[in-house]
């Protein structure tokens, strides 16, 4: 089973966050981490970005 790739807009679409606060959750350590796809591209796991959406949703629950 091949893994989709994501770009940085396409996960910016995906969450709904800005590329300032991404940045921002990988450096708290809060976000997947990007992997290298060329010499000046990164990409993330769909996998992981569904993750972490699915992750979010979840501690939604007590916070109101």
């Amino acid at each position: 089973m091949q893994e989709t790739v994501l770009r940085l807009p396409d996960v910016v679409k995906r969450t709904g966050l800005k590329k300032s606060s991404i940045y921002n959750y990988m450096t708290a350590g809060d976000f997947p981490t990007p992997f290298k796809i060329g010499a000046r591209a990164n990409g993330w796991s769909e996998q992981e970005i569904n993750a972490w959406i699915e992750s979010r949703k979840a501690c939604r629950g007590g916070a109101q």
